[in-house]
């Protein structure tokens, strides 16, 4: 079994496979704009599950999904020929929602600071106290 750091070093390599592929051999329009953000292989050397996005985000999801699976082949044959390993795993493919909720976030908190800039403002025009 492959120690933790060699596995480290396989789910890196092979991430970085994957998406020099996507980038410049994959013809597939609908992988054109997709994003490898994670690869978690097991430590059996079974399954490699590999998490992507794409520019369009959750719209695009299956579309994504579905070219991913019918290019499976072809990115597995590109990993073969990368990365030395006496099994090559099966590839599942995983959207990653991460980039959506940070965008999310972002803009929560884009918000948060509207919010508190303009209340400063407003509470310099409103008198303090109210004795008259």
């Amino acid at each position: 079994m492959p120690t933790e750091l060699r596995m480290k070093r396989i789910n890196d390599r092979v991430m970085e496979v994957l998406s020099i592929a996507l980038l410049t051999k994959a013809e597939d329009p609908r992988l054109a704009a997709v994003t490898i953000t994670d690869v978690k292989i097991d430590r059996e050397l079974d399954f490699a599950n590999i998490y992507v996005s794409a520019l369009g985000g959750t719209e695009v999801k299956d579309e994504v999904i579905e070219a991913l699976n019918h290019a499976r082949g072809f990115l597995k044959f590109e990993i073969a020929n990368e990365v030395d390993l006496r099994v090559m795993p099966k590839l599942r493919f995983f959207w990653d929602p991460t980039p959506e909720r940070a965008q999310r976030l972002d803009e929560l908190l884009m918000q948060i600071k509207a919010d508190e800039n303009q209340k400063p403002a407003e509470a310099k025009q409103k008198p303090l106290s109210n004795s008259d």
